[in-house]
């Protein structure tokens, strides 16, 4: 029995957002029905492939039923509004105007089935200049703001590696939906949410963006603290052509670590502002780092209470003891699962299978 035991979800949605949302919400018991076309979810072919099935596909799809439904039937039309009728939550996550035209508008979802919760998952929201711009994760950080900032040393943005407009929104609708459900115990009534990418992800911007937010200028990375102004605060290419990371300005992280390398002439340099001021300590250690490879270093930094890490790749990463020893990597039946970040206290979690299509 999970916290979620009891609660039927009906998610119509694909790709990130929405699945992340409802994969979270099964793996604590909710009952989640994955409605799909009869092509099924695109993610079912995006490889790579284990045990039969796309990793993408069942990391974020198990523990859930599929039913194929073609929406636009009038069987299918009345299959859908069934599963409405029973359930507790309903997602979408098509373009906006969609589920009106196929004849689920919100308010009439609410009419028919009143303690429903309907979910709107889209980029820009239902409303506005930018409802009907097509767009995914890219688009989104990039008329965010947030792609700016996503820059090098020269200041041209890159691809991010991060979905973060997508997963913004998988975690602000799952909040919304237990919001709702948690309202509807005190009135009987569920509600509609509109929850877009652009602004589930803004938020994430007040620890950069403060001029910005106050009518005044954009930040630059090259002056920002944490954006890469910081010698503390920075990515350095060690002699074997990796790298390694600062990731902690305080004052101890600073005098602990020049003073190990003998020089205490720059810890004015790495305490002040960021920016130009701290070239001199950028300089030295971008110098220092270059004459060690990164494993040497990170056995250097062993018994160093500096706020160092080296950069992993994703195999290597998987492979760290705290991975194992948190269980966050899990094989069940032939596949790889990582393990929900929301676990509690005394329950013991295990992966489902992800459903094959109509299953």
């Amino acid at each position: 029995m999970g916290k979620l035991s009891g609660i039927r979800v009906v998610d119509c949605s694909q790709f990130l957002p929405g699945p992340m949302m409802t994969v979270m919400m099964a793996d604590q018991g909710a009952e989640v029905i994955k409605v799909e076309p009869p092509a099924g979810d695109p993610v079912r072919a995006m490889a790579p492939f284990e045990n039969g099935q796309s990793v993408w596909f069942r990391n974020l799809n198990r523990g859930k039923q599929s039913r194929v439904i073609d929406l636009k039937t009038d069987t299918g039309k009345a299959e859908l509004w069934a599963l409405i009728e029973s359930a507790d939550v309903f997602v979408e996550g098509f373009r906006p105007g969609v589920m009106a035209r196929l004849g689920f508008p919100p308010e009439l979802v609410a009419q028919r089935a009143p303690r429903v919760v309907y979910c709107s998952v889209s980029a820009f929201g239902q409303t506005g200049p930018l409802a009907d711009h097509p767009a995914h994760d890219l688009v989104v950080q990039a008329l965010a703001g947030f792609l700016s900032v996503n820059d090098g040393p020269d200041g041209t943005p890159v691809v991010p590696g991060v979905p973060a407009a997508d997963m913004a929104a998988g975690l602000t609708a799952l909040s919304a939906v237990l919001m709702a459900l948690l309202g509807r115990a005190q009135t009987g009534r569920g509600d509609y949410l509109d929850i877009a990418m652009f602004e589930s992800l803004l938020p994430w911007c007040v620890h950069v963006a403060g001029d910005a937010l106050a009518g005044g200028t954009a930040p630059r990375s090259a002056t920002q603290r944490s954006l890469g102004g910081a010698a503390f605060y920075q990515v350095y290419r060690t002699a074997d052509g990796r790298h390694i990371s600062l990731g902690g300005r305080e004052a101890k992280f600073v005098r602990t670590l020049l003073t190990a390398l003998d020089r205490t002439d720059l810890i004015a340099a790495a305490e002040g502002e960021a920016g130009a001021g701290q070239a001199p300590a950028l300089t030295f250690l971008r110098e220092i780092f270059a004459t060690k490879t990164r494993d040497e270093w990170t056995e250097w930094f062993a018994h160093r209470d500096v706020a160092f890490a080296p950069v992993l790749d994703f195999a290597e990463a998987l492979r760290e003891p705290h991975i194992a020893e948190r269980n966050l990597l899990i094989e069940a039946d032939g596949a790889h699962h990582l393990a929900p970040a929301i676990r509690f206290a005394g329950e013991r979690w295990t992966a489902a299978p992800a459903p094959e299509l109509g299953g």
